[in-house]
């Protein structure tokens, strides 16, 4: 037999699975690379990856790998805290095809799922009838039922609702059988017909032993749930599956039960003075029947969100339902009542209540980097005890932390006694790791003290399964190896987790990176200039993967092509395994470095919206590797045609203004054969249509028209310089003049900056860094005469705006201007909520749509838009998502670029204008926006100022 940990692929294993199996098969360096590691800090290196197709592809993949003594590792959304997801051998991917409803039956409420199904869905397909699966585990809009059942996953309905096992009715699985069987498929349910042989002879030999070895509390997820199996239980076979990770039977089927959801909702959020008086109160709420009792610190709470909240340094979420929203109400006032809080704020309105979850929600990714920007890792991220016991654990716990020089920030299910924590763990170093260990036992010594479970929710893995013995003692610990090869003779199923575990120390996923910083040319100030450290802020909680349309924007390339490379999280695990590389890891994947062609096609479909760095909970900011690797990756080498025309597309409009050539590129432009050869020449796809050039650029109109009284008298607060961007100079001049009109409407005195300052975005984004240094510098240098450190300066445009606020400063990090520069850009409606708090805007009483600008999104911020656009009686909202244009991508030829840029323009903004009112104003206040509504849509989209300025009385 093959040794489970070589690394080494059979011969012939590739060819018989391609032969056997329907699904894809996948050897190659970029399937490798995406699933080395999970959410924890582990990383295994795989031989390949299996997308099964059917339950029989899964018992091919099975029988084969038996024959060739390779391990087989079952995977759903990768979002393991314990490193489960990941291994040596094959990779069973569920998510790619086995991912359906198969029934749904409202009236027995039930539903039938295949095992890559993600939790979401699930629900969407439950919500009509008023149901849900009731285990909801934060990362719900992309975690997999059968990870959930693989690790018996609970999620902040538990108080309520239980755990996966008390959800699971029957599941089918395919069994590694003894050698003189095939794998086939068992049917496990509430007896022993579907079980190994060999399992009831050994659970009855044992009974003495399964009844007094389990400590007896809600969270209790650790080891084997072997106590399911005892008669008193009902030989639960089902329920004790539950919980296996992947080391018992490979999951082809679940049927699980679904509850009935309350019509109405309200949330009492109460606070308290720290997280052990918010602990010790959780118990006395769980009388009144919530529907969740959550807690979180201070420490864990964005700045800006702790205004939402009542007073208090830590707070629990506690959740009630009813048939009516006075109802729910009530039952939240109740536990207001009872829960002898310092305050407490009760919300009912549903948006609100999204809101305030999302507080919590994001904890999972918040929890990683600690109040100083010093990172915090899994590993001991949901002990669990009895309820009763959480303060005085917590108290305890605190004090282990300081005793070994460590910190973290504990949250979680306060009502069920687990708790989640990320620790600032050296996981580097010699004498770090060393720490990490001797912390981990004098840990798991601590939450046995109290009765309490290793894992209260994500499983052992390879985090805790090396510390079974400390919870379960030797006896039942060598119980579960025996169990385990009932199940699997061969011992093929994920090696390494709960049975003959790997040590807790070793496999660390962060041993592979470089030691010294990598030579980069961006700043990377949130990360010590350190571009590895950058990289390890994705640490798999996978937000990057949901699907669900929503406010967010991360990450439109995955929601329009699925595929996990075109994540967030996907291109960091390439770029990690490039770094690997680079510093002489022996199982690295990837071996070139930035000349690295795997890295280079993911993020190739980067679209640059720089939605991960607002939206991924630890702040991954994708384009911005994009840049940097692009630099790199064709330093010195022949670029793509469209880096040389779009990416340098300020010097060839500056170029048509200066000869004024604009209406003779117009004039080909509008002729089928001139279009599509320069189309061709300039990399552009064969279906866009070329933008007009203005025949009069902006600063022209600005230079030329009468100017107002005073404009020459500077005086503070009424002066504002007005940035002649790109797009507004040369391609939508109409924008710049509708926003001076406004601007000296609310009093301002409008100046221009300089002629030739550029942002140099299209530079950054096709990755000239060199080039985008030089016309920063160059900007920075013509601004110094004219824009002081109090003048506001006005970006039009939100994706310059956003590069002169992050950009500039992160590739110029020791030129003091760039970060004066930045400092000082505003968005048009920052500018007049700032300079003219007196003005009002004209009343215009229409509903608004349109898309909030990505880039708008993610750096700007849109509060002051929304005020000003409530001022002007626009109402509505806008949608969230990308347009999808996203500058040079949407218009570059080839690679699926035009492709996914309509997929992304259809999921959110063209249905929402398709939709509107037919008297909506559609707004874009991005040129990039209004081309792709014009260009797919037929659709005018106008920025804010001119549809302001279209409002002015005439001789404003």
């Amino acid at each position: 037999m093959t040794d489970h940990g070589t690394g080494t692929e059979p011969d012939g294993l590739r060819a018989a699975l391609r032969a056997e199996v329907a699904g894809e098969v996948d050897f190659g360096t970029t399937a490798r690379a995406l699933t080395t590691m999970d959410a924890s800090n582990y990383r295994r290196v795989p031989l390949g990856v299996v997308s099964p197709r059917d339950a029989d592809d899964v018992v091919a993949a099975l029988a084969l790998c038996r024959e060739y003594g390779v391990p087989l590792v079952a995977r759903g959304g990768g979002t393991s805290i314990a490193g489960q997801a990941t291994g040596t051998g094959v990779v069973l991917d569920f998510t790619r095809h086995m991912n359906r409803v198969l029934a749904l039956d409202p009236a027995g409420r039930t539903a039938t799922v295949q095992p890559g199904l993600v939790l979401d869905r699930l629900q969407e397909a439950a919500a009509p009838h008023g149901l849900a699966f009731g285990p909801d585990p934060s990362t719900h809009g992309r975690c997999t039922i059968g990870g959930m059942i693989g690790n018996n996953a609970c999620g902040a309905h538990s108080v309520a609702w239980g755990t996966t096992a008390d959800n699971v009715t029957a599941l089918t699985a395919a069994l590694c059988t003894p050698s003189d069987h095939a794998p086939a498929l068992s049917r496990l349910g509430r007896d022993w017909a579907g079980a190994p042989a060999g399992l009831r002879p050994l659970v009855e030999s044992h009974l003495a032993l399964l009844r007094t070895g389990f400590p007896a509390l809600p969270r209790r997820i650790s080891g084997y749930a072997l106590d399911a199996l005892l008669p008193e239980n009902g030989a639960d076979v089902a329920r004790a599956f539950c919980g296996s990770e992947g080391t018992l039977g490979l999951l082809t089927e679940a049927t699980v039960r679904l509850v009935e959801t309350p019509p109405a909702r309200a949330l009492a959020v109460l606070g308290y003075a720290d997280e052990g008086a918010a602990a010790d109160a959780a118990p006395g709420l769980l009388p009144h029947a919530p529907l969740t009792v959550e807690g979180m610190a201070a420490d864990l709470v964005p700045r800006a969100a702790v205004d939402g909240l009542p007073r208090g340094a830590a707070w629990l979420f506690v959740e009630t339902g009813g048939e009516t929203r006075a109802a729910a109400r009530a039952a939240a006032d109740r536990i207001v009542r009872t829960a002898d809080a310092l305050d407490a704020r009760v919300v009912t309105d549903p948006v609100a209540g999204r809101a305030l979850w999302r507080i919590r929600e994001d904890a999972a990714g918040t929890a990683t980097r600690m109040p100083d920007g010093s990172e915090a890792w899994p590993g001991w991220e949901d002990c669990a005890v009895p309820p009763a016991r959480l303060g005085a654990y917590l108290r305890e716990f605190r004090a282990l932390l300081s005793a070994h020089g460590l910190r973290g920030a504990p949250y979680g299910h306060f009502g069920d006694g687990c708790v989640h924590v990320r620790i600032d763990f050296d996981l580097v170093t010699p004498e770090g790791i060393a720490r990490f260990r001797t912390f981990s036992e004098a840990l798991a010594d601590l939450v046995v003290a109290h009765g309490g479970s290793l894992s209260g929710e994500h499983g052992d893995g390879m985090a805790r399964a090396e510390l079974l013995p400390r919870m379960y003692g030797a006896e039942l610990t060598a119980l579960f190896a025996r169990v385990k090869a009932v199940w699997d003779p061969p011992g093929l199923l994920n090696p390494g987790v709960l049975v003959h575990p790997a040590r807790l120390d070793e496999n660390l996923r962060f041993g592979v990176l470089p030691r010294a910083p990598v030579p980069v040319e961006f700043g990377y100030p949130q990360d010590g200039g350190d571009f590895a450290a950058a990289v390890r802020r994705c640490v798999g909680v996978a937000k990057c993967r949901t699907t669900t349309p929503g406010q967010d924007v991360m990450c439109p390339s995955f929601r329009a092509t699925g595929e996990e490379e075109h994540s967030t999280r996907g291109r960091a695990r390439l770029l990690h395994e490039m770094l690997a590389g680079r510093a002489g890891a022996p199982d690295a994947v990837i071996a070139d470095g930035w000349r690295s062609t795997q890295v280079r096609d993911a993020l190739d479909l980067c679209l640059s919206c720089k939605g991960c760095r607002s939206d991924c909970p630890v702040g991954v900011d994708m384009a911005t590797y994009k840049a940097e690797f692009l630099h790199h990756h064709y330093a010195g080498r022949v670029r793509p045609a469209a880096h040389y025309t779009m990416g340098r597309l300020p010097r060839w409009l500056r170029l048509a203004a200066a000869t004024r050539t604009a209406p003779l590129v117009n004039a080909l432009a509008g002729r089928e054969r001139w279009a599509a050869l320069g189309k061709r020449l300039a990399g552009v796809a064969p279906q866009r249509e070329l933008p007009r050039l203005a025949t009069q650029p902006f600063s022209r109109w600005f230079a030329r028209r009468p100017v107002p009284p005073g404009t020459r008298v500077l005086s503070s607060g009424q002066v504002t310089f007005l940035w002649p961007d790109t797009f507004t100079e040369h391609l939508a001049p109409g924008a710049g003049r509708a926003a001076v009109r406004v601007l000296e409407a609310a009093g301002q005195v409008v100046l221009l900056s300089p002629p030739g300052v550029c942002c140099g975005l299209t530079y950054v984004s096709t990755g000239q860094l060199d080039l985008a240094r030089k016309v920063m510098t160059r900007t920075l240098d013509l601004l110094d005469a004219d824009v002081g450190p109090d003048t506001p300066v006005t970006v039009l445009e939100p994706s310059c705006a956003a590069t002169l606020r992050t950009d500039l400063p992160e590739l110029l990090p020791d030129d003091p201007r760039a970060a004066e520069l930045a400092g000082a850009v505003r968005t048009f409606a920052e500018t007049l909520e700032a300079q003219t708090p007196d003005w009002r805007p004209p009343r215009l009483d229409r509903p608004v749509v349109g898309q909030t600008h990505c880039h708008q999104h993610a750096v700007l911020g849109d509060a002051a838009d929304r005020r000003v656009r409530e001022a002007a009686g626009l109402t509505g909202a806008l949608s969230g998502g990308c347009c999808g244009l996203a500058g040079n991508f949407g218009f570059e030829r080839g690679r699926g670029h035009y492709e996914v840029s309509v997929r992304c323009a259809e999921e959110q903004l063209l249905p929402s204008v398709r939709s509107a009112p037919a008297d909506a104003v559609v707004l874009a206040d991005g040129y990039s926006c209004r081309t792709q509504l014009d260009q797919l849509a037929g659709v005018r989209g106008r920025h804010l100022a001119e549809i302001l300025a279209d409002a002015l009385p005439p001789g404003a």
